[in-house]
């Protein structure tokens, strides 16, 4: 998991110096810590790839393109929030990042507040989907650490099935099915049935 800093970092990657240090200046306004690359590849082998919480990203680099660090980034940090910006107008181009999940895609020359405004908003999203992330693992901690048997009174409870059928299909008694349920529902961390449901249906 990325240790982010509490500032916020914003990472920008373009091969134009000029627009590196105008950008890096423009979020600084906000007091963001900008780290600039003047291309993919240096920003995959930097430290700084896994605490950025957004990432400025021009389409058409020589190398590794925008587009192709945006699927590489899919595999590697699918909770970092991409805004991508282009001198180019390529419409195609901006349809299929969104399509592949950039939270937005920006002509330059762009409106300096627009752009700030969408940085703060992505910086939240990125958050947020961090903050989901470690929910997650936790639960899935927990899951992991029922038995068998717990697990299978669990599902069956998510099949629909009432404690008497739970205890006809497992071959064991009322009381030990709900013996069960009281300790898986104690591991997950659920309060009631409807915590349970919740828990798990979020989980899927």
């Amino acid at each position: 998991m990325p240790n982010i800093p509490e500032s916020g970092l914003v990472c920008v990657v373009d091969d134009d110096a000029m627009v590196r240090q105008s950008l890096c200046m423009l979020l600084e306004t906000l007091g963001l810590a900008c780290v600039t690359f003047p291309d993919c590849r240096t920003f995959l082998d930097a430290s700084e790839m896994t605490q950025c919480e957004c990432l400025i990203l021009d389409v058409r680099m020589p190398g590794i393109s925008g587009t192709v660090l945006q699927d590489i980034l899919s595999e590697r940090a699918a909770y970092l929030p991409i805004i991508f910006i282009s001198g180019h107008g390529d419409i195609p181009l901006a349809v299929e990042a969104m399509r592949k999940g950039a939270v937005d895609f920006m002509q330059k020359p762009f409106n300096e507040q627009l752009l700030l405004d969408r940085v703060q908003k992505a910086i939240a999203l990125c958050r947020e989907r961090l903050a989901a992330e470690r929910r997650q693992q936790v639960f899935d901690s927990r899951l992991a650490g029922l038995t068998p048997r717990e697990r299978d009174v669990v599902d069956a409870i998510l099949s629909g099935l009432p404690n008497k059928r739970i205890a006809t299909q497992l071959n064991i008694s009322i009381k030990t099915v709900e013996q069960h349920r009281g300790n898986a529902m104690h591991k997950l961390g659920a309060r009631s049935l409807a915590d349970l449901f919740i828990l798990l249906g979020a989980a899927k």
